[in-house]
This record gives structure tokens, sequence and C-alpha cells, in this order.
């Protein structure tokens, strides 16, 4: 497994892929990193050679992880790295390229987009919708049915009650309580979650 970006968060990837026994973890930066442990940091296609092993996308911000995504688009094919400890019922997907911090619970008839981040400790109720690049933070309760649009950040320790629609490029504030759906490119916080800002798209 190739994992692209030598970060904090990267540095989770790698115990992720260790919990399932990954027999080989490459680490890729654009910048002049220092090793991650053991793990030296190399530049993408240092070799030139063509690319056989999956690649997973170890970058934190939301945007910059689909702009990189978009730029490996069909040079390189994605993966996933699931924690040996986390829950995902059988009846749920989770797409290419998604990472899934340990303690997790994936309910049934779940739906994980590409490239999401679904973190440590959080619950997902059944027939959640989880959209491409969106970051599902520690401790986060998704109740059943709740939509969260592309881009999404859900901050730490939120909750959602059943059946809400979050829209795409949305920031949901850490232990903020979402008991109404939030349109598109907004910032929401505190408990209830009231709209603060709704960015221009």
């Amino acid at each position: 497994m190739i994992l692209y970006g030598a970060s904090g968060h990267g540095k989770v990837i790698i115990d992720i892929l260790e919990s399932i026994r990954t027999p080989h973890i490459e680490i890729w930066d654009d910048a002049d990193k220092e090793p991650i442990w053991e793990f030296p940091v190399k530049k993408p296609f240092h070799s030139g050679a063509a690319i056989t092993e999956p690649v997973i996308i170890g970058i934190g911000v939301n945007a910059t992880r689909r702009k990189i995504a978009e730029k490996l688009e069909g040079k390189v094919s994605f993966g996933t790295a699931v924690h040996a400890t986390s829950y995902i019922s059988k009846r749920s997907r989770v797409a290419e390229g998604t990472v899934v911090m340990a303690g997790v619970t994936v309910n049934p008839d779940v739906q994980i987009g590409r490239h999401c981040i679904i973190n440590t400790n959080c619950s997902l109720d059944h027939d959640c919708v989880i959209g491409d690049y969106a970051h599902i933070s520690p401790n986060v309760v998704l109740s059943g049915d709740v939509h969260v649009g592309e881009g999404t950040h859900i901050g730490s320790g939120a909750s959602v009650i059943q059946g809400i629609r979050i829209g795409k490029w949305c920031t949901i504030g850490a232990g903020a309580v979402v008991i109404r759906d939030i349109p598109d490119y907004a910032t929401a916080v505190g408990n209830p979650a009231r709209v603060i800002k709704v960015k221009e798209p």
C-alpha cells in the first residue's frame, strides 16, 4: 500500500495498515519530510515505473484530498484502510480511498463515499449516506438515515438526530447537536446547532 501524505493523519493510517497486517507500506509526500518511524518518505512516482500498488491519500484537509485524488485519477488505483477493531456491517459499502479508524461502528445499509475519513470511535447508524471527501471526526454520532454531503467536515463529538440532511462542503462544529437540516456551504455550531455563516460556492 502507498500512503500519499507524511503527516499526523498519515501516522494514524499507518497504524490502521499495521493492524490489518498490510505486507508493504510506502510513504509519499511532495515536500521533503523526515521518516515516519521506520518508514522513509519518498517523492511521488520517484522510480518512474508504473504503480501497481493501491494508494491511499493521507491528507486530513478535505479540499486538498480531493485535489490530489483528481490529480492521481487514472494514474493509480485507490485502496481502502479499515482498522481491525472497527465494525463494518456486511450490508454497508465503503468506497475506494476511504479510511476507517479504530473503534468505529458502521451499521447496516450505510453508504460511505470515496476518499472519506471515518475517524476514531464514531458511530454511523443504519441507512446513513456519506458523500465523497467527507470527514466524520472522532466520537461523532450519526443517527439513522443521516445524509452528509460531499466535502463536509463534522467536528469531534457532534451528534446528528435521525433523518437530517447536511449539505456539501459544510462545517459542523465540535460538540454540535444537529436537529435541523443544514444547507450547502454552511458552518453550524452549538446545541442546538445554528448556522452562523454560509460560504460562497
